[in-house]
């Protein structure tokens, strides 16, 4: 069935509506001011990996012919297309007036971030003398005019479109030069130049160079020369041939390396670019209709904004917290001793992963401990869970991988671990034919008095040292033996692909997460029809499968209650009368990334509660191997129960979902104290310490 416009929100307009969230972020006076500025650079970089998969997916159907109504919620293909590009257009402008403004504020605090034209005598020595040290050596500059073909240009990359207007020259730019300078990438973005007084001064990488140009082009008599940044961004998605003479590992590889050639999808230039300059390239370059074409500002790669420097002033940055020990779980002792008595969870970043680390440190050494099996979908650059996990082969454990080698831009580092541990002898699994493996499990097996007892654990984010101090998520640590038998089935079917199991207790896609789920919410639907309180509280990154919609739509209908914090893309509508006037939906951008999926189901009065490594979208229920888990102990029932009201009771950075699609904030009602969900969480843990 093609979904109409009034039933649902298309999911491409809706993740630009959660970008457009992660803006409003930047400008927040709640916000400080440099992490302000970090928030411009997650929206840059969004945006870009939102044009590499998403925006390059439906060029691809256009390009094809097709329409594309029955997957893009009725949207015909060339019609998401102009309406995405204007809405990233309006977007790219609030994003300029909103980092005007910053600027702004940095003065105001003695920061400023100058261009060439503002460069004082004493910094103009440091510059070049910076240039011809660090930058000129790194520089890959491109004189055009006479190439027969017009160079590769890299995926998001920055360049410098230059035109020299030589001597002598007549005619309406007859002796125009132009040129490319690509914007070296292991230099640091801003340069921060020697302060003067209590002022800071900072160049962009870019207006460096643009002072220096003279000492690029001393080859040529020029009147005059001018430098404007483009860039394009190319189609991520991977084409994976059929060869059966190539490992898995190789057809990857070589899929990454497509990525270097791969269509662009989109040209972003500063609008201040001469025309004739701009009409040079666009000729050179071969844009096509369907690209999209996005006039910008003078700096592009926002992105680097994320790492703006700190200049010593902690006062305009977000205070870093001291991640807190979990109550009862000492990393003193033998961490297997105490799960074996009770489960335990971590919520990072309020708790500190180290328990992770830990685990698999101890697990590593104890000479009881037979077997490892992990799934690893993304790793930190320098991964203490790879160096556990090593070592552990090295103290004569069975050490089993199931590494995800398509790991959405991961997959390069993915490919170098994937070799880095199966030199050092751990065993590898590279997954099902056609599926993604996206499941966060570990389970050891330990001899005890005779027999194989297992402990493990089980996460809704990746095991990854550097996202979980940014990311929030949850991690389950049991030595439940009905859980973890199930999760023993999960890795046989990695090496069984054919045997499809069944589960006492977890929920595994692509098998049964969508039929259990839906089930659940039948169950609800039922209660509801005979007078029973009925409700359904959930909390996910992004919803888009229109059977799971058409679900809640049906739930609410009867009665049920719904709850929902999604982050991301929400392809609901919610408070519709007649078909969802019972759903309540919000979404949290804030400090942290909000990453952990949780589902409550009310079951006549005995909660159902389940945490889950899938979103409710197409490709996490029908296409991936995800695993859920219900939670048992009663105390941390509770407490998932209280950090969903705590997340629920937001009202200072919840923004409301509905048919308007204006991400306005949630009001709060007279008298209402001010409460801000992530900032509650960490006194929340602080407070079960203490009790």
């Amino acid at each position: 069935m093609v979904k109409t416009k009034n039933e649902y929100i298309n999911r491409e307009i809706s993740w630009l509506q959660f970008n457009a969230r992660v803006l409003q972020e930047s400008n927040d006076k709640k916000v400080p001011l440099i992490d302000r500025l970090r928030f411009l650079g997650i929206f840059s970089n969004n945006l870009d990996e939102f044009f590499k998969v998403r925006y390059a997916t439906v060029k691809r159907i256009v390009e094809a012919g097709k329409t594309g109504k029955s997957v893009l919620g009725g949207e015909r293909a060339k019609d998401l297309l102009e309406e995405i590009t204007k809405i990233v257009i309006a977007q790219q402008a609030r994003s300029l007036e909103i980092f005007k403004a910053i600027e702004k504020e940095l003065r105001q605090e003695n920061i400023f971030i100058i261009n060439e034209r503002e460069v004082t005598e004493s910094q103009a020595e440091f510059i070049r003398d910076y240039f011809f040290k660090k930058v000129n050596q790194e520089l890959m500059t491109i004189i055009l005019n006479d190439l027969n073909e017009f160079p590769l240009l890299k995926d998001t990359a920055a360049y410098l479109a230059v035109k020299i207007v030589m001597k002598n020259g007549s005619g309406a730019g007859k002796h125009n030069r132009y040129a490319l300078i690509e914007i070296p990438k292991g230099i640091d973005r801003f340069v921060v130049l020697p302060k003067e007084g209590d002022k800071d001064y900072i160049i962009m990488l870019d207006d460096l160079i643009r002072f220096c140009l003279d000492n690029v082009f001393t080859m040529f008599e020029f009147e005059s020369i001018s430098a404007h940044m483009i860039k394009i961004t190319r189609d991520a998605e991977l084409d994976i041939d059929n060869d059966l003479s190539k490992s898995f590992i190789e057809k990857i590889s070589t899929s990454v390396e497509h990525r270097k050639i791969s269509d662009p999808v989109r040209f972003v230039y500063d609008k201040k670019i001469d025309k004739d300059t701009l009409q040079f390239l666009k000729e050179k370059m071969d844009i096509m209709g369907t690209d999209s074409v996005i006039p910008g500002g003078r700096y592009h790669n926002r992105r680097d904004y994320m790492g703006f420097p700190s200049l010593g002033r902690h006062d305009l940055m977000y205070e870093k917290i001291d991640p807190l020990p979990v109550k009862g779980l000492s990393m003193k002792g033998s961490l297997l001793d105490m799960i074996a008595h009770k489960d335990y969870m971590i919520y990072a970043p309020y708790h500190t992963f180290s328990y992770v680390t830990k685990f698999l440190r101890e697990v590593a050494l104890d000479p009881k401990v037979r077997t490892i099996k992990i799934t690893i979908y993304r790793l930190a650059s320098d991964s203490q869970i790879a160096s556990a996990l090593i070592n552990a082969v090295k103290n004569g454990k069975q050490v089993t991988v199931q590494i995800e080698l398509q790991a959405r831009f991961d997959e390069q580092n993915n490919i170098e671990y994937a070799n880095y541990l199966q030199a050092e002898g751990v065993n590898l699994i590279f997954g099902v034919p056609g599926l993604k493996v996206h499941s966060k499990i570990c389970m050891v097996e330990r001899e005890e008095a005779g027999e194989l007892k297992r402990y493990g654990f089980i996460s809704t984010g990746n095991f990854n040292e550097s996202t979980a101090k940014i990311y929030t998520d949850y991690t389950l640590f049991t030595a439940h033996e009905g859980i973890l038998k199930d999760m023993s089935k999960v890795f046989e079917f990695f090496e069984t692909n054919y045997k499809i199991n069944k589960y006492k207790h977890l929920v595994v896609s692509p098998h049964y997460t969508k039929s259990t789920f839906i089930k659940l919410i039948d169950k609800e639907i039922a209660n509801a029809k005979h007078g029973k309180e009925a409700y359904i509280k959930i909390k996910m990154n992004s919803l888009t499968s229109y059977q799971m919609v058409d679900k809640l739509y049906e739930a609410s209908r009867a009665g049920v209650k719904i709850q929902m914090i999604v982050r991301g893309i929400c392809c609901l509508i919610p408070g519709v009368e007649g078909m969802s006037e019972n759903i309540e939906a919000i979404s949290i951008v804030d400090k942290f990334l909000e990453h952990p999926r949780m589902f409550v189901f009310g079951n006549g009065g005995d909660p159902k509660i389940y945490i889950s490594s899938a979103d409710w979208m197409t490709r996490n229920l029908d296409f991936r191997v995800e695993v859920g888990c219900p939670i048992y102990d009663p105390d941390i029932r509770q407490e998932l129960l209280d950090t969903f009201d705590i997340s629920w009771r937001d009202n200072l950075k919840a923004r409301i979902f509905s048919a308007k699609q204006d991400n306005a904030y949630r009001k709060r009602t007279t008298g209402e104290a001010e409460l801000r969900s992530q900032f509650e969480m960490y006194y929340y843990y602080q407070k079960k310490l203490e009790s």
